[in-house]
């Protein structure tokens, strides 16, 4: 509310002092509006102050209202109803049959056999039942035998030996010559059903392809559908398909469907490259838009620790596309709780419903019969809460920017050079509010890590696992907290206890700045994500101007504030579904990323940034505010109770709740090493059980359970053998170092590996070359196409050289 009171006579904000309270108990709130008018007048303004809890119930309302649209938005799996040109129900089906036979590893008769099998019959019955419309199908099993190099990897070779395909060609009965691709994997690896990752891809494809079939319109193009049987081997497949394949050559582009969670939605992660018209398909055509160019840069970046048959299309077959991927629940990706019942029909119905709009949208373009034509620059690309994608050319997306960076500094230039302003006043109290402001950032984020390192010192790691919000409770109000008490102390004693409404317009003016120079910095990188600073300084400016007469004359009053928050609605639900985005997809990241990142660190970091940049356009309500003290004191009651629980172990890290399992993982091998000098003797050798935790708690949690498995079998990296004498094929840098090898009798195959050293060769460059011979021979039951069964058991062979 507002009310009247006696009309003080103030001086400037710089040289204020401190005004004593009222009666009332409140202190002044009569302030200098800003920097307008001559210096020496003493201008004589009623101005409101938000009361302390409205201030804080405003943004928390605020907050918590575009948090409840973007969970919305995101339980909102299918919006309307199915067109009918999508059978989600017999998608599902073939979901349910292909994860039946359980994991499907390469080699395995599940993967080689009886899911070939299946796919091969479901085919056959789309190819006949089509067989008196518009097209014709063809289809090749293809088992090809290549190597490549994979620099993500460091330098990895990658060797396969009759790997599994299954290619669908689709097109009119006159042919074609122009061919789109879409492609997904039925292997999974070897404890997973891999129902997300990737037989719903797959089942989708099925119906998709049993769509196209059997519409009456001829399609303008051909489709090849791509069954691929190797992609949890890095990529195997997709290579041969790309390199070897004859119909690879008329592929103009493709789609990929894969998964990097559990259900949900399907976002387009990745398009390109420098394609746009492949996103302005997706745009058009897409009935439930799902798709963020920030996902694209930051998963090109390498920052996470994966990768799709996306990059061997794109630098193999230099061919543009666009890579789906369903995130949702990582928690259980890659583990055997990725089961069908876990995938929504409705989830179904959405993915399927996009897929066939695209691939149909693309297989009738006369853009894909010569996609090098249309291959200009990149897109900006970024849905609203699923319903509608904003898309455009990242050179307009350039001019959009610096037209938005140009406005925010005239903004800032013409009211340093307001006659009230003389000698620089305005600019000087900004660079110093400036610094202020990134003084308090940088503190918080300190505070915030000392506190995720207390944490890893308690051995509570991972203790928000299990409870996501436990994270917000601990470091997201340490990080309020800290801003809040640092500004509350600048306010006090920098500028002297003075409440001045201008001081609130002077922070707003420090916000718009740094997210000003974000913008500009980010878009001078040619990054297209810096449409988000772009959003976030052109609409918080274009609010405060349609406010500036409210403001100036009644200051943070209610009608003020509930205005200035609607203003900042759109930018803010966007940034807060990014963020959510970025919690999904790091969140369960930390459970697989090894021994050797700290994952508080990561999690204390990514809350406070957050904080950090949520906080940044709310700055000026704490110096609008009367007082921040009982607002302090809850952020730091709600802290200290959520540090209780975690220290205390109540906040245990895993579950294994049937509905939303948090499993611990643990990459457990028994395996015999024998290790062969370079005249090929044997040097050493032993058995055991090979352990390696998948992320930072290690062990702590097993040794309670089974002493045998505790820190006695710790074993260190040895320099002088390859991989640190690990059994296990990634290179060193991908390795958690963090080792238990626990003794264990030998293991006995029942085909057992044969290894020998045909030649030993020094070339002229100081190296030495080396030919083997590696067989295996066939073990008894069921065998895939390849002659042998190499599932059952890892026997793993180093050669090391001595200096």
């Amino acid at each position: 509310m507002e009310s009247d009171t006696a009309v003080r006579r103030i001086k400037p904000f710089a040289t204020q002092s401190y005004s004593a309270p009222d009666n009332d108990g409140s202190r002044d709130r009569c302030a200098d509006n800003g920097y307008s008018g001559d210096p020496k007048r003493k201008p004589e303004v009623s101005l409101y102050l938000l009361r302390e809890g409205l201030a804080a119930s405003l943004v928390t309302v605020f907050i918590l209202v575009l948090w409840g649209l973007v969970q919305l938005s995101l339980q909102q799996l299918v919006i309307g109803k199915p067109s009918g040109e999508f059978n989600a129900v017999r998608a599902r089906r073939h979901l349910e049959e292909i994860t039946s036979v359980g994991p499907r590893p390469v080699g395995s008769p599940e993967n080689e056999v009886l899911t070939v099998d299946y796919l091969l019959e479901q085919i056959e019955t789309i190819r006949v039942e089509s067989a008196a419309g518009p097209h014709q199908l063809a289809v090749d099993v293809q088992r090809p035998t290549g190597t490549f190099s994979i620099d993500f990897l460091g330098g990895f070779t990658s060797y396969y030996d009759r790997v599994t395909n299954i290619a669908v060609r689709l097109e009119p009965k006159g042919g074609a010559q122009h061919l789109m691709l879409a492609n997904c994997h039925f292997d999974t690896v070897a404890n997973s059903p891999g129902a997300s990752d990737d037989a719903v891809s797959c089942a989708v494809m099925l119906e998709v392809l049993h769509s196209l079939a059997n519409q009456s319109t001829p399609l303008l193009h051909g489709v090849v559908f791509l069954f691929n049987g190797a992609e949890e081997n890095i990529l195997q497949a997709s290579h041969g398909f790309i390199t070897q394949h004859p119909w690879a050559k008329q592929v103009r582009a493709f789609i990929n469907l894969e998964a990097a969670g559990v259900g949900g939605k399907e976002v387009v992660f990745q398009t390109g490259p420098e394609n746009p018209w492949l996103v302005q398909a997706y745009v058009h055509a897409a009935k439930h838009p799902f798709a963020s160019v920030v996902g694209q840069e930051v998963f090109q970046s390498g920052i996470i620790p994966s990768d799709t048959d996306f990059r061997i299309y794109r630098d193999f077959g230099n061919i543009p596309g666009i890579d789906l991927a369903f995130i949702e629940n990582g928690f259980i990706y890659h583990t055997k709780h990725d089961t069908s019942d876990r995938i929504l029909t409705d989830s179904i119905q959405r993915a399927g419903d996009n897929i066939l709009a695209v691939l149909r949208h693309l297989v009738m373009s006369e853009k894909l019969a010569d996609s090098s034509e249309y291959r200009h620059g990149n897109m900006v690309f970024f849905d609203l809460l699923g319903v509608v994608v904003v898309a455009y050319p990242a050179r307009v997306g350039t001019i959009l920017n610096y037209m938005v960076a140009a406005a925010s500094f005239l903004y800032l230039a013409k009211k340093a050079s307001q006659p009230g302003n003389g000698g620089g006043r305005y600019v000087r109290d900004l660079a110093c509010a400036t610094g202020v402001a990134l003084l308090s950032w940088f503190v918080t984020l300190m505070s915030v890590l000392i506190v995720a390192l207390l944490v890893t010192l308690l051995g509570r790691s991972m203790f928000w696992y299990n409870h996501f919000y436990a994270s917000i409770c601990l470091y997201g109000t340490a990080a309020s907290g800290k801003i809040i008490l640092i500004h509350t102390l600048a306010k006090n004693l920098y500028y002297g206890g003075v409440r001045l409404v201008g001081l609130g317009d002077l922070y707003f003016d420090v916000s718009l700045l740094l997210w000003c120079c974000s913008l500009v910095w980010l878009t001078q990188q040619g990054l297209c994500s810096a449409y988000v600073p772009m959003l976030m300084v052109a609409f918080p400016l274009l609010t405060k101007l349609l406010l500036a007469k409210e403001f100036k004359h009644r200051g943070a009053s209610m009608k003020y504030s509930v205005l200035y928050l609607l203003g900042l609605t759109l930018p803010y639900v966007h940034f807060m579904f990014l963020i959510w985005v970025v919690f999904e997809i790091f969140t369960p990241i930390m459970g697989r990323s090894g021994t050797e990142i700290p994952p508080e660190v990561v999690m204390a970091t990514l809350v406070t940034l957050a904080t950090i940049f949520i906080s940044s356009f709310f700055l000026h309500f704490i110096y609008l505010a009367r007082s921040t003290k009982w607002i302090l004191a809850g952020l730091g009651s709600v802290f200290v109770f959520t540090f209780l629980l975690m220290s205390c172990g109540l906040l245990f890290p895993y579950s294994g709740s049937a509905d939303s399992p948090r499993p611990k993982r643990v990459f457990l091998q028994h395996t015999t090493r024998t290790f062969h000098n370079l005249r090929g003797q044997v040097e050493s050798q032993d058995s055991g059980l090979w352990i390696n935790s998948f992320d930072y708690t290690g062990i702590q949690h097993i040794t309670p359970l089974i002493p045998e498995i505790n820190d006695s079998v710790r074993t260190s990296c040895r320099e002088d053998r390859p991989f640190c004498g690990y059994p296990w094929f990634l290179p060193v840098k991908f390795l958690s170092k963090k080792n238990w090898y626990l003794p264990a009798p030998e293991v006995s195959p029942s085909a057992p590996v044969e290894f020998s050293l045909l030649s030993r060769e020094e070339t002229s460059w100081g190296t030495i070359k080396m030919t083997f011979s590696v067989k295996a021979s066939q073990g008894p039951g069921p065998v895939g196409p390849r002659g042998d069964d190499l599932r059952r058991h890892l026997h793993p062979l180093f050669l090391w050289a001595r200096q």
